[in-house]
């Protein structure tokens, strides 16, 4: 770490500039400059390899020529003449290639609707719902919408980026104020924030490049730029605070940047070690939606490691003594002491570490107990933002047919042999009238006895045949989910196919698939990720049980972060600061919030536990350690948290109702972390741990190649102290 500071000193206006060129050339690229635009290469776009419902989307492409997750849905509203309907079918199927055009429908009076089905993917699919919608153009005596799910996510693109824009308008002034607060000189302030306008441009830049290969989910970029300013400037606050610090304690500008890199620096590293473990276990699991998302959140740690290794020192060896001028009024420079609020906190911990140990924890334990009744969603339309007219189209129809309509259960009966689809007429008739009967069941699109359409276009071998479920509750429900499993489970076997198969696929089916796919293999990969942190901590902190205690307590803020979501959200206590309530959590975000917490929640413990461990070899004094530790630490990890939590404060103030289930469990568990769990529960911990914190048996110690004179056993008197 030495030889890299020295490295980037000398070479500082070279490192800053090749930073400036990577910026300038990823703006350009994700503004479109070489192509295409990032946003463009983005799609709501939910594979499910390997489930039964995947394999019913690929029997609709081949066979139907219909995908269900890229095709439209037209409706018409008021008193338009059924020639003007046609006409305007056929004018938005001309921009599709090879379109099927889905018979018209009533769905209530002065309300009917079609579907047009394409085999165009998501992402290409989308970027034509405008050139249908001119293609539709206007017709006297009521409005067509454009809708279904593509064009709905079509639609959402403006309001991501408006949502992302108010995100940033309200978490940049908030750490820069945060900033020159802890600081108290503009000059320091500007650092951090030229570390983000670094990062998160080349971040962005790094994932245009992805999308052109990979399906990248639209959460994306919000997710890339507002955790990304968030971590930047956490990095850098950690490690231009601790440059700061040795200058103000005397020591000259090469000198200091040497032990802050040494010290900081290294913490930065394992901190990001950290965020990036747990973010790999999200390009693990089978889903490409998720594994998108945690390409996205992947690329954000290690980007900004980088910058924190090479960037960061060499603005440091740019400006030197100059952080210290510009000062603020009435703020100015505060060197570091041993005394103020938290020298009375530290001793308070110190003599009651028992008592609050117990008083934290068992806060933490009420917080996690809801946790159990997280009712999990793969996704939804409700709370979808109306000022889309999609939108509006869509809940047209949700106020006569249900909310199932845009994305029905749709299943695919193979007859195994070209033409065999009539030989199983009489199954398919048991099947509709079971299904029909359900209560759950509003609309049945299937084929009549002699194996010959009624609403849909036939399978042209005579192999395959359609049946289309659309359902009262969204497809998200837990009421959609249920019928999708009696659908499999209960219907189709008792309609008796014979050797004929039927494969579920449409939404209800595909969101079961979703979570079952997402779940059965997240156990195992928290596991993994545990394990791994825990290597990696162990040789950060040169102890046994330290990082064990780091994995405990995370796991505890996890927990209780679940908890306080069900609070929220479910049980509607959101309402009282204005949060929307839901009966249902969405799936991918308690896996990503594990991923981003546990990962997060690491730079406060790797950043305080080093500055005891720091301690302890100086003094030999575990109490002093941990008391001066904390003393020396707790203003910058609460400004740290400060930033952080107003950047994840973006995400709530979204119209999407996942992003802002999302920025509320990082906001909560972000603020537990640092108040709750690294202020008062670990510095009682350690002292009620003693010396058994620095335990590090000797043949641990030569396997992760710790230093000999970093280890001594438990009670062992440092030379210094014989």
């Amino acid at each position: 770490m030495l030889r890299l500071a020295d490295a980037m000193s000398r070479a500082r206006y070279a490192v800053a500039a090749a930073w400036l060129i990577a910026a300038l050339l990823s703006l350009a690229a994700v503004s479109g400059v070489f192509g295409t635009k990032l946003n463009d290469l983005l799609s709501n776009r939910f594979d499910l390899p390997g489930t039964e419902s995947d394999h019913a989307r690929t029997l609709l492409v081949d066979h139907f020529g219909q995908r269900d997750d890229s095709g439209y849905t037209i409706v018409f509203s008021g008193d338009i003449a059924p020639a003007a309907q046609a006409a305007a079918l056929e004018r938005a199927a001309s921009v599709i290639p090879d379109a099927r055009v889905g018979t018209l429908q009533p769905a209530g009076p002065g309300l009917s609707f079609a579907k047009i089905d394409t085999r165009l993917e998501p992402q290409p699919a989308a970027l034509r719902v405008e050139k249908m919608r001119s293609a539709i153009g206007t017709v006297s005596g009521g409005r067509i919408y454009v809708s279904g799910q593509t064009a709905i996510n079509h639609d959402l693109q403006p309001v991501f980026d408006a949502d992302l824009e108010r995100g940033e308008m309200i978490a940049i002034p908030i750490a820069i104020v945060v900033l020159l607060i802890v600081f108290g000189t503009m000059t320091a302030t500007l650092v951090p924030l030229l570390m983000a306008a670094g990062t998160v441009p080349v971040t962005l830049g790094l994932l245009w490049i992805v999308a052109h290969e990979l399906s990248m989910a639209i959460y994306v970029t919000n997710l890339v730029t507002l955790i990304g300013i968030a971590i930047a400037i956490d990095y850098s606050l950690l490690v231009v605070y601790r440059f700061r610090e040795e200058l103000l304690g005397g020591a000259d500008e090469c000198t200091a940047l040497r032990t802050t890199m040494n010290t900081a620096g290294r913490a930065v590293l394992f901190s990001g070690a950290t965020v990036a473990i747990g973010l790999a276990m999200l390009v693990l699991i089978p889903l490409p939606f998720i594994r998108s998302m945690g390409i996205g959140g992947l690329l954000i740690p290690l980007v900004s490691i980088s910058a924190a290794l090479t960037l960061l020192p060499a603005l440091l060896a740019m400006f030197g003594s100059r952080l210290l001028r510009l000062r603020v009024p009435l703020i100015g420079l505060r060197p570091e002491s041993d005394g103020g609020a938290w020298a009375r906190i530290a001793e308070t911990i110190m003599r009651r570490p028992g008592l609050v140990a117990c008083l934290t924890g068992g806060f933490l334990i009420l917080c996690a107990l809801p946790a159990p009744f997280l009712s999990l969603t793969p996704g939804s339309s409700r709370n979808l933002p109306s000022q889309a007219s999609s939108v509006q189209g869509l809940k047209l129809l949700e106020g006569t047919l249900g909310p199932g309509t845009i994305s029905p259960l749709i299943a695919v009966v193979d007859s195994g042999r070209a033409g065999g689809i009539r030989q199983t007429a009489g199954a398919i008739r048991r099947l509709v009238t079971k299904v029909r009967a359900d209560p759950e069941v509003t609309i049945v699109q299937a084929p009549t006895e002699t194996g010959l359409p009624t609403y849909l276009p036939p399978d042209p071998t005579g192999r395959y045949a359609r049946i289309v479920v659309s359902t009262r509750h969204d497809y998200g429900t837990d009421q959609a989910k249920k019928l999708a499993n009696r659908f499999r489970h209960v219907y189709v076997p008792a309609a008796d196919f014979g050797s004929a198969h039927v494969s579920a696929g449409g939404g209800p089916p595909a969101g079961v698939d979703f979570i079952d796919r997402a779940y059965g293999v997240f156990a195992w990969l928290v596991l993994g990720v545990l394990g791994v942190t825990y290597l990696v901590l162990m040789r950060a902190f040169r102890s046994l049980l330290l990082p064990l205690k780091a994995v405990i307590l995370n796991l505890l803020s996890v927990g209780a972060t679940y908890g306080l979501l069900v609070v929220a959200f479910r049980w509607g206590a959101g309402d009282l600061i204005g949060l929307p309530q839901a009966d249902q959590i969405e799936a991918w975000i308690p896996i990503f919030l594990f991923a981003m917490l546990f990962g997060l929640s690491m730079d406060y413990e790797v950043f305080l536990l080093s500055r005891m461990r720091e301690l302890y070899d100086e003094t030999g004094d575990t109490e002093r350690a941990v008391a001066l530790g904390l003393m020396r630490t707790g203003r910058i990890v609460t400004a740290a948290a400060a930033i952080m939590v107003a950047a994840f404060s973006g995400f709530m103030l979204g119209s999407l109702i996942g992003l802002v289930q999302f920025g509320f469990g990082l906001a909560v568990a972000i603020l537990i972390d640092a108040t709750i769990i690294r202020a008062l529960l670990v510095p009682a911990l350690m002292k009620l741990m003693g010396d058994w914190n620095w335990y590090l048996p000797n043949w641990i110690a030569r396997v992760l190649r710790v230093p000999e004179s970093d280890v001594r056993p438990r009670g062992t008197p440092r030379a210094s102290e014989v």
